[in-house]
């Protein structure tokens, strides 16, 4: 019996049981677009860290179990996307994870979460962030934000890009290994864009006017359509547009029914109008 009539994404991430990030959001986002989503949790929270007060277990210890009983059952993934990693050892772990199950039809997408407004998070250390690097070379998509796009090219952070300075970052990241690159996150006024490059192709930047304020899940939003869509060959630029709308709507709803910051995007309300 095979277990493999379906694509499928392996989706290595964290839980949250509340806050709508990681894994809570990223699940029923690749469903809708009719991908199987198999979770590989990295760490289990009661809420995501943004909140005074959370509780959380590591799961590092436990993650090879899924690589062994995963070759059991023969799975076969057309996807592996990996977000926050909280450690070298998890960042080896998906670099064993594609090893052991990347066949040539496997679209790699790496979201190497490490930092913002031009730092690392604290969890990541100049160490951390060379080993991410390394996992970086193996994927076929990568979706940074414009700080991680700089540490991971060892450039200087700055306001400020023209497109030409873009491309130029965007095509050192390529020289790594990926041959698509949306670097997200950069401020225009009153605009935020992402920066959507694929190898052979004209960049593009793709706009939209700003909304309220940042609030946690939406890069993971963001990052689990660009997976989706890859595994089911929607192209790279459409794909980029798709994320870019539904997050913007997915902010105006939250605002339009005054949800907490802390407690992310209200996807839900909104998700039928994904396709």
């Amino acid at each position: 019996m095979s277990h493999n009539h379906q694509k499928k994404i392996a989706l290595i991430n964290d839980l949250s049981g509340f806050g709508r990030c990681s894994i809570a959001v990223e699940l029923p986002i690749i469903s809708m677009l009719k991908v199987q989503c198999c979770p590989v949790p990295t760490s289990i929270f009661t809420n995501h860290t943004g909140f005074e007060s959370f509780y959380y277990s590591d799961y590092t210890k436990h993650m090879p179990h899924f690589i062994d009983e995963w070759k059991k059952l023969d799975l076969r993934f057309d996807g592996i996307c990996s977000g926050f990693l909280g450690s070298e050892r998890q960042i080896d772990f998906v670099r064993d994870f594609i090893g052991a199950f990347k066949t040539e039809r496997t679209q790699v997408i790496i979201d190497p979460v490490m930092g913002d407004y031009g730092k690392l998070y604290p969890t990541y250390s100049p160490k951390t962030s060379k080993r991410m690097k390394q996992l970086v070379e193996l994927s076929d998509i990568i979706t940074p934000n414009l700080t991680e796009a700089c540490i991971l090219t060892e450039r200087t952070y700055h306001d400020k890009w023209h497109i030409r300075d873009l491309t130029t970052l965007a095509e050192e990241l390529s020289g790594m290994g990926p041959q698509k690159i949306v670097i997200t996150g950069i401020i225009q006024g009153g605009y935020i864009a992402n920066f959507c490059f694929e190898k052979g192709c004209e960049p593009h930047i793709i706009r939209c006017e700003k909304t309220g304020t940042q609030r946690s899940g939406t890069g993971d939003i963001f990052c689990s359509i660009i997976a989706a869509d890859a595994v089911n060959n929607v192209p790279f630029q459409d794909s980029v547009k798709k994320a870019t709308r539904f997050v913007k709507k997915c902010i105006a709803k939250s605002i339009a029914l005054d949800i907490p910051v802390t407690d992310g995007v209200c996807f839900e309300e909104v998700l039928y109008s994904l396709k």
